[in-house]
């Protein structure tokens, strides 16, 4: 049943999740605003039209994507403020999440038209159910740079940041981002990625950077799929080895060589004014990541 409301009375934009994979992740509340909504904002409309035949539902459907939602959001509006109420869909998983759908909300909200999420499926919130990593805090940053400089660039600045760390990635990057992250952040920080999470292959690799690196090169499916990839934050003294414009890990470096580990700490600590101990610690870390 499609509802259309008085003059004067905007319509509702419900925000829908949709499957990542498996269609049966689907909610019942989804499917019955799918059902009764008066048209459907898609991605792709080809995509979002076999979601709707396997569910059984005709509806008119709107491309709104990153390359028009500009101007087509405009339309959207004025279908909800003369009274229709309109779904807004991604490909799959929730909308806005590295998906377009930005531009709409801020100028539905703007127009005093109520906007309400209908919840479901969403990958990163998937992947760290089931990674292992700490929860209590993360950090999405959605996709990597595409460019290897430009990447390196985004994990360097967050190398020392404590949160879990989460990113999308596609299959033809994944190699050389694990490969990124290991020169960034070390072989040995713990990652983990979820392959075709939902669906029939769905696969889990976990471990140091570089296990995980040689686990997918082995895999003959290993550059396949979607990939959601996780990395554990980094210590509390390890993100705290950074003391004004002073970056320790280097200063620990250029001094290893030269001096023992001890006196190394001891100078580090009278630049930085950080902990001996953790400075200590610090080195001694970099030193088995180098052997």
């Amino acid at each position: 049943m499609q509802v259309t409301r008085p003059e004067g009375h905007p319509g509702t934009l419900y925000i829908v999740a949709t499957p990542i994979g498996n269609l049966e992740d689907l909610s019942l509340r989804a499917g019955k605003v799918l059902e009764r909504v008066a048209v459907i904002a898609a991605e792709d409309t080809r995509h979002s039209g076999r979601l709707l035949q396997h569910l059984g539902i005709s509806k008119p459907l709107i491309a709104l994507h990153d390359h028009n939602e500009r101007d087509k959001a405009r339309g959207v509006l004025e279908r909800l403020l003369d009274g229709a109420d309109v779904a807004l869909v991604s490909d799959a998983g929730t909308p806005l999440i590295s998906d377009p759908g930005y531009v709409l909300v801020r100028e539905a909200r703007a127009a005093g038209i109520r906007v309400s999420p209908i919840p479901g499926p969403c990958a990163l919130v998937a992947g760290l159910s089931a990674a292992g990593l700490p929860t209590d805090r993360f950090l999405f940053a959605g996709f990597l740079p595409a460019k290897r400089a430009g990447r390196q660039a985004v994990l360097d600045e967050l190398r020392k940041e404590v949160a879990t760390l989460v990113f999308y990635e596609s299959p033809h990057r994944i190699m050389n981002t694990v490969a990124d992250i290991m020169d960034v952040m070390g072989p040995q920080r713990d990652i983990v990625l979820g392959r075709e999470l939902t669906k029939t292959f769905e696969t889990f690799y976990s471990g140091p950077a570089a296990d995980v690196h040689a686990a997918l090169h082995e895999d003959t499916h290993g550059s396949r799929g979607e990939f959601v990839v996780m990395v554990r934050g980094a210590e509390k003294a390890e993100a705290g080895l950074m003391a004004g414009a002073l970056d320790v890990d280097r200063l620990l470096t250029l001094l290893m060589p030269e001096l023992p580990l001890k006196k190394v700490a001891r100078l580090a600590s009278e630049l930085s004014g950080l902990s001996k101990n953790e400075l200590y610690q610090r080195a001694l870390e970099l030193r088995n990541s180098e052997g």
